[in-house]
Formats: C-alpha cells, sequence, structure tokens
C-alpha cells in the first residue's frame, strides 16, 4: 500500500476513533435523526461533518499551537459550553418525566432551532479543539512529505462516513419512537449525558 493511502488510513482510523464516543453532538444527531425530517437530518449531518473538516484543516495547517497558546478562550468556551450543556440537560429530563406524544416533536418539525442547537454543541465544546485542532493536527504533522493531507483526507472522509451513518440510521429505529415511553428512555439518557458532560465542563475535570 503506497504512503499517501497508509497516512489516509491513518487519518480515517484517528477521526474515527475520536468522534465514535457518545457525547453531547452525537446524542443531539442522534434525536434529530429520529426525529427530524429528512432535509433537518441530512443538513444536521452535513454541519457536524463540515465542522469537523474545517477543524481539522486548521489542525494540519499549524492552527493547533494558537489554540493551545490561548488558554483563557478555551476557559471562556468550557463555561459557556457547560452552561448550555446543563440548561439543555435540564430540557432533556424534563420531557422524559413529562412527555405524553411520541414521533414528531418541535425539533423535528423545525429547522432553525435543531441546526442553530447542533451548531452549539460543535462549537461549545471545548474538547473539540483539543481533539481535532491540536490532537488530530499533531498527528497529522508528523506525517513526512505530504502525509499530513492525507492524513486529514482520511479524518475528514471518517467524520462523513459517522455522522452520516449515525444521523440517516438512527432513521431505521422510528417504528420504536412511536410510543412516548421509548422517547422518554432516549431523553433520560440524553439528559444525563449532557448533564454529566456540563458538570465535567462546569468543574473542569
Amino acid at each position: 500500500m503506497s504512503s499517501p493511502a497508509l497516512a489516509a488510513l491513518a487519518g480515517f482510523g484517528t477521526g474515527l476513533g475520536l468522534i465514535v464516543a457518545i457525547g453531547a453532538q452525537n446524542a443531539y444527531l442522534l434525536r434529530m435523526g429520529v426525529s427530524g425530517r429528512l432535509p433537518t437530518v441530512a443538513l444536521g449531518v452535513l454541519l457536524c461533518a463540515v465542522s469537523d473538516a474545517v477543524l481539522i484543516v486548521a489542525g494540519v495547517a499549524g492552527m493547533g499551537a494558537l489554540v493551545q497558546s490561548a488558554p483563557v478562550l478555551l476557559v471562556v468556551i468550557r463555561f459557556a459550553g457547560a452552561a448550555f450543556l446543563i440548561v439543555y440537560g435540564l430540557l432533556a429530563a424534563r420531557r422524559a418525566l413529562v412527555r405524553t406524544e411520541a414521533m414528531g416533536d418541535a425539533d423535528g418539525r423545525s429547522l432553525r432551532r435543531p441546526l442553530l442547537t447542533l451548531l452549539a454543541f460543535t462549537w461549545l465544546n471545548p474538547h473539540v479543539y483539543l481533539d481535532t485542532v491540536v490532537l488530530v493536527g499533531g498527528v497529522a504533522n508528523q506525517q513526512p512529505g505530504d502525509g499530513r493531507w492525507w492524513f486529514a483526507v482520511g479524518a475528514v472522509a471518517a467524520s462523513f462516513v459517522w455522522f452520516s451513518s449515525l444521523g440517516f440510521g438512527a432513521r431505521l429505529l422510528r417504528p420504536l419512537f412511536r410510543r412516548p415511553g421509548t422517547w422518554r428512555i432516549l431523553d433520560a439518557i440524553v439528559a444525563v449525558i449532557l448533564l454529566a458532560l456540563g458538570v465535567k465542563l462546569a468543574i473542569g475535570a
């Protein structure tokens, strides 16, 4: 296998390993995929993948050093992200306790609200800068020659594959979510994830 192909494969594996873990962004995209209309889900998938691509390219281009040299900015993002996660986690917990409807919640019927929420989950998470800009960028720049850009291609491809699988694959679960009880379970899981991440960010863990 040629060196560019190996670099791209390494980038794909690294990128996939970093984004597969269930975090706030993945949990919300899963929920959007179950409840949203196809155009909304497609835009959500595209938003997540393109955001990852922008951050990966920035890291490979050398922005990782800038992120590391601006700890105050990361602190501001950390507290803003923590507040957002805790508030949205409490809203998810409330839905889990009082939900009486099945499919077709408000997020699924609108376009602007879920996409703005997904943007916040993506860009108000300080770990996204450390993972994609600093870590992926750092590993990519260890590749010889033009290997760093092939590594970036692989990492970006992993983002598109993962978010497409998560967003569109979630639609296969729609029959399960025709009962309010299933929605309450999902909202409870989302609430636990978001509140745990929010508290973790707030205390600086």
